[in-house]
């Protein structure tokens, strides 16, 4: 394989340092030259409507996959948070990166005339009150956020991170919940005023993984990309993807879980189904082989059914869609 690969992606910040990052990766393991190819989504377009309202994140990788489908791009670079548990026929993820932070990340304006550090949930509380204006417009933070804040206003802010930041500044909100890891990729990690902890905001799975997706006939791409695999994040991105898939959940479902490395070759695997409105909570933990990464996924996920989170999800399901109803 000498040929110049077309690697397919978004074109927001976070995206093409994605695309770029798998372009080094593969330049570094030996690989052919890598030419970006830009490709506009239905995400993209709707900028101004919040995710819950028009489809969800698997609008941000639909026309990517389809070009891939079609052979107009060798290979696709995602955030694989905004992949849908299920891969449409023939697709495969052919290599991960090394996860970034996995925390969502509470970002504050940028004053001089800060208060003390963040250290505690305590202290952030103290500093935004009960009630701030918080922009996410994320299901998952906003139901679990919403059982710390129960008086917030959230706010849907889209947009390239300058773009959020900015608006934050100018005094549009109280705070911004965003994804740590594209923070620092990006280079504002200094603008995290505090990282959520795990029991307060169970990130969305896949959260800080980099995922490339392939033709999964295409056994001379899947080769090469083995080059550059991460076999640890690979494991914790598929017992994650496989808890959202015995859930039935989407990408805009109320379902946190991170799989963290525990001792040796085993998988930690916490998770959390909330109810919109952050009224109900159903948690759950699990440990497993790291080779038997799926398996984990699909057993915490029975597990999280047994003890209540079906009735959740559901009730999620219909709130969501009778919103997406009446859209015009």
């Amino acid at each position: 394989m000498d040929q110049e690969l077309r690697l397919g992606t978004r074109g927001s910040q976070l995206a093409l340092w994605q695309a770029n990052t798998v372009a080094s990766r593969i330049a570094a393991a030996g690989g052919p030259p890598c030419r970006i190819v830009v490709i506009r989504t239905t995400g993209d377009r709707l900028h101004d409507a919040p995710l819950s309202e028009v489809g969800g994140k698997r609008l941000f990788v639909k026309e990517i996959e389809d070009a891939l489908l079609r052979d107009e791009i060798d290979l696709a670079v995602h955030s694989s948070k905004d992949m849908p548990a299920v891969l449409p026929d023939d697709l495969a993820i052919g290599a991960v990166l090394p996860r970034e932070d996995p925390a969502d990340a509470v970002v504050l304006p940028a004053r001089a005339d800060r208060a003390e550090a963040i250290a505690t949930i305590e202290d952030l509380v103290a500093q935004l009150g009960r009630s701030p204006s918080i922009g996410t417009g994320s299901v998952r933070r906003i139901a679990q956020l919403t059982r710390l804040f129960p008086g917030a206003a959230f706010q849907p802010i889209r947009g390239n991170l300058d773009t959020r930041l900015r608006k934050l500044d100018e005094g549009a909100h109280d705070a911004l919940v965003l994804a740590a890891a594209g923070l620092r990729r990006l280079g504002f990690a200094a603008r995290i005023s505090f990282a959520l902890p795990v029991e307060v905001c169970v990130p969305a799975p896949g959260q800080g993984i980099v995922a490339v997706e392939v033709r999964a006939a295409d056994t001379p791409m899947l080769r090469l990309l083995g080059t550059i695999n991460d076999e640890g994040s690979a494991a914790a991105l598929t017992a994650e993807r496989a808890l959202v898939q015995a859930l039935g959940g989407g990408c805009q479902t109320p379902v946190g879980a991170l799989a963290s490395p525990a001792d040796g070759e085993t998988l930690s695997l916490a998770a959390v189904v909330v109810a919109l409105d952050g009224s109900r909570a159903v948690r759950g933990q699990a440990r497993g082989p790291r080779a038997e990464a799926a398996d984990l996924g699909t057993r915490l996920g029975a597990q999280l059914i047994a003890d209540g989170a079906g009735e959740i999800l559901a009730d999620a399901h219909r709130a969501q869609g009778a919103v997406e109803g009446i859209q015009p």
